[in-house]
C-alpha cells in the first residue's frame, strides 16, 4: 500500500501530497504490467474487487493506492542502474573518477550521459542508508551466478524503459530494482520506475552539464549543493500546498503513459524550517504533473532569505 506521506533526508514530513500513493501505484502497475515478458514479478492484481473478502470493508482506504502481491524471500541487494551522471553517482566519480568500481571517462560534468549504461549495487540496509558497493562484493554476497542474472535484467527493463519514456519526452537519469525468490524463481519486487524510485527529467528542459534548468528537481539540487561539506543548516522556506485539478495540456509527457493526467495547483502559504522539504520538489515534479515556475518562485524565496 503506498500512502501520501513523503521521507526527505531520513526525516517524514508533516504534510502529505495529495494523491501521490495512487500515482505511485498506478505507475508502478503499468510497468510491472509492461515488463512481465522479462521477468515474473509479484503483482497479482490492482482490482479490489479481487482482494480477499476480508479486505472489502477497507476500500476506501486501499482503492487505487494498493496491491495484492506475493510474497518473496527478499534478495538483499539494490540493483541500481544509471544511465546519467547524477545524484550521490556524481559525488562519488568527482572524488574517485570512478562509480562503484566502475572506472569512467575524465572531465564528465554533471548530468552528462554516461558512455553506456551501468550497473551499481548498494546492500540493503535493514536501517539507515543504503551503502554502495562493487559488482565484485555483490558477488561474494550472492554469488557469481545471480549477481550476473540480476545485473542482466535489471539493465534490460532499465533499457526498454528508457526507450519507451524517450518517445514520449522523458529521461530516466537512473533507477532502482529490488528483487526476491518466489519458489526458487528470481522474481521483481516492490515498485517499479516511480518517482520514488527514479529520477526522472523532462527531454525538453535536459541540458547536459547544467543543472540551471536540466534537472526536474532542480531547485533541491542546487540548494543541497550548496550546504554539502558545510554543516549549515539552511534557513526556513516554503512549502508548497498541493490540490488537484484535471490537467488541460494534453501535450504533457504522461501523455500516453496513462489515460488521465493531473497537475497541481502551488500555493506557497507558509515558511517551514525544515530545508529537507524541499525534496517535495523531487517527488511532486518528477510525477511531471506541471508545477510549472514553482521551483523558480522557491529559489527567489531562498535568496531573500539569505
Amino acid at each position: 500500500m503506498a500512502t501520501d506521506r513523503v521521507s526527505a533526508f531520513d526525516c517524514v514530513l508533516p504534510d502529505p501530497i495529495p494523491f501521490k500513493g495512487k500515482v505511485l501505484t498506478t505507475l508502478s502497475s503499468f510497468w510491472f504490467n509492461r515488463t512481465r515478458d522479462t521477468i515474473p514479478n509479484h503483482l497479482i492484481t490492482t482490482n479490489l474487487e479481487d482482494y480477499p473478502p476480508g479486505l472489502q470493508q477497507f476500500k476506501d482506504i486501499l482503492e487505487g493506492r494498493s496491491m495484492l502481491v506475493k510474497k518473496t524471500e527478499v534478495i538483499k541487494i539494490e540493483c541500481v542502474v544509471r544511465g546519467y551522471l547524477a545524484g550521490s553517482a556524481y559525488r562519488e566519480y568527482r572524488n574517485y573518477g570512478s562509480i562503484c568500481g566502475i572506472t569512467l571517462p575524465r572531465d564528465l560534468r554533471e548530468v552528462d550521459p554516461l558512455p553506456e549504461a551501468i550497473f551499481t549495487p548498494a546492500t540493503k540496509a535493514s536501517s539507515g542508508h543504503d551503502i554502495n558497493i562493487t559488482r565484485e562484493k555483490m558477488k561474494e554476497l550472492i554469488g557469481d551466478e545471480l549477481s550476473e542474472k540480476l545485473a542482466e535484467i535489471s539493465l534490460k527493463i532499465y533499457k526498454r524503459a528508457s526507450e519507451l519514456l524517450k518517445s514520449r519526452g522523458m529521461i530516466v537519469s537512473d533507477t532502482k530494482f529490488e528483487f526476491g525468490f518466489l519458489n526458487g524463481e528470481v522474481t521483481l519486487i516492490d515498485e517499479l520506475l516511480t518517482p520514488d524510485s527514479s529520477r526522472f527529467w523532462s527531454a525538453e528542459e535536459y541540458i547536459s552539464g547544467s543543472i540551471k534548468r536540466a534537472l526536474i528537481s532542480s531547485i533541491c539540487g542546487i540548494i543541497w549543493k550548496l550546504s554539502l561539506g558545510t554543516k549549515l543548516h539552511l534557513p526556513l522556506i516554503f512549502l508548497p500546498i498541493l490540490s488537484k485539478r484535471r490537467a488541460k495540456d494534453t501535450s504533457r509527457p504522461t501523455k500516453g503513459l496513462q489515460e488521465k493526467s493531473w497537475v497541481y495547483d502551488t500555493h506557497p502559504v507558509c515558511l517551514l524550517s525544515y530545508p529537507s522539504l524541499l525534496r517535495l520538489l523531487i517527488i511532486a515534479e518528477n510525477m511531471l504533473l506541471g508545477l510549472g515556475d514553482i521551483d523558480k518562485r522557491l529559489l527567489s524565496a531562498y535568496n531573500s532569505i539569505v
